[in-house]
């Protein structure tokens, strides 16, 4: 987050008193801790862990085989730290967007990084990147994901609509349309987070399954949601990463130009 974007945030946050009252839920926060598979990572940073969802479910259902896992989660919005750490989150707080300052870490500090709808919200990107790739291990991973304006579920709308992806005048969108500075697709971010030294290892896809979105839905009409579900997971099954709206990528820090396909995972 940007420093002009707290009062935002605290505005959209402004009922918000423990985790349990921040509805808000997303497929891309649902399929983690899943996503680290057998890594073991020991030392993880998350670099805008908002509230802690994220955080919460990797503190509770994360495991390596031995040791004690280091999570750290960063966050520049007063609600947010009041709320990590009555959750009993570690935290700290600086920002990530000023590239006169460096990240608070030294060199190899973390085994992961995880920056779930954050890249999105950063003026100085390069800077950004270029610290994450700094404090990982080298062979660190990063765990990023960004709006896909090219998913089928911006996509469709905008291309019915004609109106933009985020509306100024629906309070539901206002936060987006004026935190969001980028506009990214699953390639471009992909090609754009490579080019710092990172080699893309998996991509995973989490089906409408319990987000926030997806239970509305299911409020609504079970039967427009199952038959939603039932589509998307064979647009995803059988098509490319480029049709889901949020998948998170996982990409290895490396030095070599090439590297495997990587690997599609549908959560």
């Amino acid at each position: 987050m940007r420093t002009d974007a707290i009062a935002l945030e605290e505005e959209r946050l402004k009922d918000i008193e423990t985790l349990d009252d921040y509805a808000c839920l997303h497929e891309r926060h649902r399929i983690f801790p899943a996503v680290f598979e057998d890594r073991d990572h020991r030392r993880i940073l998350d670099v805008a862990a908002g509230v802690g969802v994220v955080g919460r479910r990797i503190r509770d259902h994360y495991r390596v085989d031995e040791g004690d896992v280091d999570l750290i989660c960063n966050d520049i919005c007063p609600t947010c730290l009041k709320v990590l750490r009555e959750n009993g989150l570690q935290t700290v707080s600086f920002s990530i967007d000023d590239p006169t300052q460096a990240f608070p870490f030294e060199d190899h500090r973390f085994d992961a990084v995880v920056a779930l709808a954050t890249i999105e919200h950063v003026i100085h990107i390069d800077h950004f990147v270029e610290e994450i790739r700094r404090i990982l291990t080298d062979e660190g991973r990063f765990y990023v994901s960004a709006p896909n304006y090219s998913g089928l579920t911006y996509l469709l709308p905008f291309l019915w609509s004609g109106k933009t992806f985020h509306d100024p005048l629906r309070e539901p969108d206002r936060y987006e349309f004026y935190a969001h500075v980028r506009y990214f697709t699953y390639k471009t971010l992909r090609s754009f987070i490579a080019s710092f030294g990172f080699a893309l290892e998996a991509v995973y896809i989490g089906l409408p399954h319990s987000s926030s979105r997806y239970r509305r839905m299911c409020s609504k009409s079970r039967l427009k949601a199952l038959s939603f579900r039932a589509f998307m997971k064979l647009i995803l099954k059988c098509g490319s990463p480029r049709w889901a709206s949020e998948p998170v990528l996982c990409f290895r820090k490396t030095d070599a130009a090439n590297g495997p396909k990587p690997r599609k995972i549908i959560l």
